[in-house]
């Protein structure tokens, strides 16, 4: 675990701290060996050199996007299309309830080839 990343997390609301640390839980037992490095200004996961996953926190939410993910299809609600839909994104707000399984479903599905 990168100690960048944990200061990034630790400077956020007490909210966002507990739902980064769950996310960032999730990805590292999905992702086997991943590499976590603080870039861009915002954790990113990276997996045989390729990037995986990034959360980047906001004033009111934190975005948590999965890469490779042209053919995860959108769900209205939940999962965004970015860019040409090879990044998919969810936004979670304070008290939201959070989905970590099916979040961990995607992330292995975009991680597969990897």
């Amino acid at each position: 675990m990168s100690d960048d990343v944990t200061q990034y997390i630790n400077k956020t609301q007490p909210w966002q701290i507990d739902v980064c640390e769950k996310l960032r839980a999730m990805v590292l037992q999905t992702i086997p060996d991943v590499e976590e490095r603080l870039q861009y200004g915002k954790p990113h996961y990276l997996k045989n050199g390729h990037y995986a996953a990034v959360i980047a926190v906001a004033k009111d939410k934190i975005s948590f996007m999965v890469f490779n993910a042209t053919d995860v299809p959108e769900v209205k609600g939940f999962l965004r299309s970015l860019g040409k839909g090879e990044r998919k994104a969810v936004d979670i707000k304070a008290g939201q309830t959070v989905d970590y399984d099916a979040l961990a479903g995607i992330l292995k599905e975009t991680t597969a080839a990897l």
